[in-house]
């Protein structure tokens, strides 16, 4: 397998968890490289169900070295109640690695997310509330707390007591919350570093050696490309990258190290939190897409706005993440539906394009300039071979690989690990 990263095509929610679990199997070391407890991946193993936000997948498998890199920001309670949830399942979590520069979500994060959102009024940007964005926030202002910090007392209560006072004067002056107590943060959070001491290393050391050694290495992605800081539909994004170069940055290794690029897309498309949404579909086939696909967020629970397939996405998502190829996921959701529409353009009132737009607000002018292909009406959930899909199904696929100049490799026609077709 070598070194292969796999990213979110989408404004995420594609169904990542699945395609990780496939290729997890066959992995020496799974790393998470960005993104918090905002993220959610499930997957669904031998019967059971699991729920990941933080946890990279390959803990399901007891030969596969598990990396929370140093992009990614950590809520530890929420870490502590994940790895009891899947011990409590008999997985093992001896291989879980922790890199020492990742950022840790405190209390005052949470809070200030919460605020934050609330003073927005109708401007919000819709966060999970889980922090990520302040944590964030942190880091890059240089005042943030890492896990090197934070599993070293002395450091970590002189860091915390510095940024309680600071955080506190914003609480309470700003947003008119209340102030929150350094001590009782300390005493609480100081038994949740004992717990996770042991983890803590430098983990671009241990992703490094075993891209060296030739090991096969899978970057597990969170979110979706147009979640992206910087190439997402800002503001409505996210507070890290998720698209392919923020492997790079998050995990510590270099740009040569990526052997291929596998980009996760749903067969039709969703988003959850505000923001424009050009196929957005609310009306009935939305709702039966939403319903057969079960399109209920893995963390929030929040429903998902659902649309038809969005070709000028996934075209940008192959251009900024140097895509090899594409698992696309779902296409069993859509049996059943007499037509299904691709959007190839977009249309604003000044031009025709086939480029996704920077700006919002010239995303939220565009219409889509949909092609209407004919539908399938065949349970495909027990296929295993390409050829015996429906004929239109097949028509559907290759419609779209000449649409994005991209290959689908994979297609997932159930939620279960064993229900995916190779080409």
């Amino acid at each position: 397998m070598a070194t292969v990263a796999l990213v979110g095509t989408q404004w995420g929610d594609e169904g990542k968890g699945k395609v990780i679990d496939i290729l997890a199997a066959g992995a020496d070391m799974v790393v998470r490289a960005q993104g918090g407890n905002n993220a959610g991946h499930t997957v669904v193993s031998g019967g059971e169900t699991y729920k990941l936000r933080l946890v990279p997948s390959g803990i399901l498998y007891p030969n596969c070295d598990c990396i929370i890199a140093g992009g990614v920001v950590i809520d530890p309670k929420a870490l502590l109640a994940e790895l009891a949830d899947v011990t409590k399942k008999g997985v093992k979590i001896d291989r879980l690695h922790i890199d020492e520069r990742a950022h840790v979500i405190l209390p005052y994060h949470l809070m200030l997310d919460a605020l934050s959102e609330k003073a927005r009024g109708g401007k919000d940007i819709g966060t999970t509330g889980r922090g990520i964005g302040p944590c964030y926030t942190d880091r890059a202002e240089r005042s943030g707390i890492r896990m090197y910090d934070f599993i070293h007392p002395d450091i970590f209560k002189a860091k915390l007591f510095d940024r309680v006072a600071v955080k506190n004067k914003i609480i309470t002056s700003v947003y008119g919350g209340e102030a929150l107590d350094a001590q009782a943060i300390f005493d609480e959070y100081k038994a949740y570093a004992e717990l996770l001491k042991q983890y803590v290393c430098d983990t671009s050391v241990l992703v490094y050696e075993a891209v060296k050694g030739g090991k096969s290495v899978l970057l597990e992605g969170a979110q979706g490309t147009l979640l992206d800081l910087s190439y997402g539909t800002y503001p409505y994004v996210t507070s890290s990258h998720p698209i392919s170069g923020g492997f790079c940055i998050g995990a510590g290794i270099g740009p040569t190290a990526i052997d291929e690029c596998i980009g996760i897309a749903k067969a039709y498309t969703t988003r959850v939190g505000k923001g424009p949404f050009p196929t957005e579909l609310d009306d009935e086939i939305g709702e039966t897409i939403r319903r057969v696909g079960a399109e209920f967020g893995t963390v929030t629970g929040r429903p998902r706005r659902c649309g038809w397939l969005d070709c000028v996405i996934l075209r940008y998502a192959v251009r900024v993440n140097g895509l090899t190829s594409i698992a696309l996921n779902k296409l069993d959701t859509l049996s059943g539906l007499k037509e299904l529409k691709v959007c190839v353009a977009y249309k604003t009132s000044k031009k025709l394009t086939e480029h996704f737009p920077a700006d919002i607000d010239e995303l939220a002018d565009c219409k889509p300039v949909y092609e209407t292909l004919a539908g399938f009406d065949k349970d495909i959930s027990g296929i295993k071979k390409y050829e015996d899909l429906p004929e239109n199904a097949k028509k559907y696929i290759e419609y779209i690989e000449k649409q994005i100049g991209c290959r689908i490799s994979m297609i997932g026609v159930g939620p279960d690990r064993n229900q995916c077709i190779y080409r």
